[in-house]
């Protein structure tokens, strides 16, 4: 009933307003369908300075809570890329377009690196982006190998990189079981990692880091 209200009014909102100017309301409708879903949410860490971006979010991908947990705990707006299959879904499908969330097909590498040029275009006009390296959601709980394109976008633009750990989301409603389960969400913000920080290393060394930054936020 929430997620519907939320949509509705969302819906209804974006016809009027832009995506950009929309992230306050944004934040609250996530914050209440997370709340009306049986979870409770809290963030960790420092959440970046609207200011100082764009930045890129790269976090660990276990639900289909994340996304709300990001526009929940980032305090301006951002966007992302998603499997082209969800802009097919009825009203949902209708929002991520009008979010501004890049379709990607991951099974397509010349539609994947397509897409990736988008994100690096967007990100050349200030927008931040959200990428789950990860590339789908974890079937286990345990991170997942990280897919390169994430790292070639870092490179090609010197965008900051904020690693993002997301914790409970597993647990409330993972890929493997259609029921949602009460449990806590948090969003764990790590230190920012500037390009002056990564642009001596390698496209695996820089994946290695993010990976390594990730696990910590999960694990501390």
């Amino acid at each position: 009933m929430m997620f519907l209200l939320g949509t509705l009014i969302y819906s209804v909102s974006i016809i009027f307003f832009p995506a950009d100017r929309l992230h306050p309301l944004a934040r609250v409708l996530a914050r209440l369908l997370m709340l009306f879903g049986g979870q409770w949410f809290q963030v960790r860490g420092n959440a970046p300075d609207p200011k100082n971006g764009p930045y890129l979010y790269m976090m660990n991908h276990e639900s289909l809570f994340d996304g709300f947990m990001m526009v929940a705990g980032i305090r301006h707006y951002f966007t992302g890329v998603g499997a082209v299959e969800q802009f097919s879904y009825p009203i949902w499908g209708y929002l991520v377009k009008k979010y501004g969330v890049i379709p990607i097909i991951r099974q397509q590498l010349d539609n994947a690196i397509s897409s990736l040029v988008k994100v690096e275009e967007a990100i050349g006009r200030g927008v931040s982006m959200m990428i789950a390296p990860e590339g789908t959601r974890t079937l286990t709980g345990k991170l997942s190998p990280f897919k390169k394109g994430p790292f070639h976008v870092a490179k090609n633009t010197g965008i900051t990189i904020i690693p993002v750990g997301l914790l409970g989301a597993y647990k409330a409603k993972n890929k493997n079981d259609w029921r949602i389960k009460p449990s806590v969400l948090t969003t764990v913000f790590g230190d920012p990692i500037k390009e002056e920080d990564y642009k001596h290393l390698t496209l695996d060394e820089l994946r290695d880091l993010i990976k390594e930054k990730i696990t910590e936020l999960i694990d501390g």
